[in-house]
Formats: structure tokens, C-alpha cells, sequence
């Protein structure tokens, strides 16, 4: 999204938090081909939506990991340092909570374009659209589909809203 983001500055965030035992933090991409940030912790049994709720508290938005894996253990090497190659690929086709289908024409569209847009098969009204790797080049993308069907979108209102 244009922001310069140390990854080690999540994993200390998260770290420092007492329901996780360790974590990983690294970059991947998303079906799109742009980069995401996906957070591993352990244990298996983390609560995702209480530590993204926690993160929010001291990180901005866009350091918030578009995806989680929970482990039971992170890979290591031989001396004792994560190994990041091993760690699996995150699900990057789940979306930031309990899907709940579009009902109106207007959310149809929505979730159409944002589906196009961020290359998913699935969004859900309630999904965000930074959270399921959303950036500003994609914005502009979503408002100029949105021009094409006669809405307007303005930036800002995407960020704040």
C-alpha cells in the first residue's frame, strides 16, 4: 500500500502478547501477484480475530497481516531459528470472517468487483477489503469498475470506510 513496513515489528508486537508463544511474520503473495502479509503464531488454539483486535491497538492498519496460519509449532533449522521455507502457504482464498452472501443488487456488484479485483472466488459483505489484500492500485481499480456501472467511489471514502 505505499507504506515501508519492517516485519520484525509485527513479530515483536505480536510476541510481546500473552496469548501467543511464538511467531513468525513474512511476505506473500496473493492470487493477484501483489504482496500480502501473512502472520504464523502458535499455539494451534489462538484466538485470530481477539490478536488482530489487540494488534490494531499499537499498529497501524496496513501492518495488520492480511492472512493467519496457527500452528502447533513453528519450523526450525538446525540452529534453532525459524525457518521461514518451511512454513506452509496461507489460505489466501479465506476472507476476514463468517462469510455472509450479498442480498442486494448493489452488494452483488460489489462483491463482484472486489472478487475480480483481488482475485478470489468468495467476498462477503462483511469481508474488508484491505484485510483480504486490498491496496490503494486496487481501489483505483474497484472505483473505475464502479464508474463503468454509473457509482462513484472516492478514495477517501474507501480508507475510511
Amino acid at each position: 500500500r505505499g507504506y515501508r513496513i519492517e516485519l520484525s515489528e509485527i513479530e515483536v508486537q505480536l510476541a510481546q502478547l500473552s496469548e501467543v508463544q511464538d511467531a513468525a511474520v513474512t511476505a506473500v503473495k496473493d492470487k493477484g501477484g501483489n504482496t500480502a502479509i501473512a502472520a504464523y503464531v502458535t499455539p494451534e488454539t489462538a484466538d485470530i480475530e481477539a490478536l488482530k483486535s489487540t494488534l490494531k491497538e499499537t499498529l497501524p492498519d496496513y501492518m495488520i497481516p492480511a492472512f493467519w496460519v496457527t500452528l502447533n509449532e513453528l519450523p526450525v533449522t538446525a540452529n534453532g531459528k525459524v525457518d521461514r521455507k518451511a512454513l506452509p502457504e496461507p489460505d489466501i482464498e479465506v476472507g476476514s470472517g463468517e462469510y455472509k452472501a450479498p442480498t442486494t443488487d448493489m452488494e452483488e456488484l460489489l462483491a463482484g468487483i472486489w472478487q475480480d479485483v483481488l482475485g478470489m472466488s468468495e467476498v462477503g459483505v462483511t469481508d474488508n477489503f484491505f484485510s483480504l489484500g486490498g491496496d490503494s492500485i486496487k481501489g483505483i481499480q474497484m472505483a473505475s469498475r464502479l464508474n463503468q456501472h454509473g457509482w462513484k467511489l472516492e478514495m477517501k471514502d474507501l480508507f475510511q470506510h
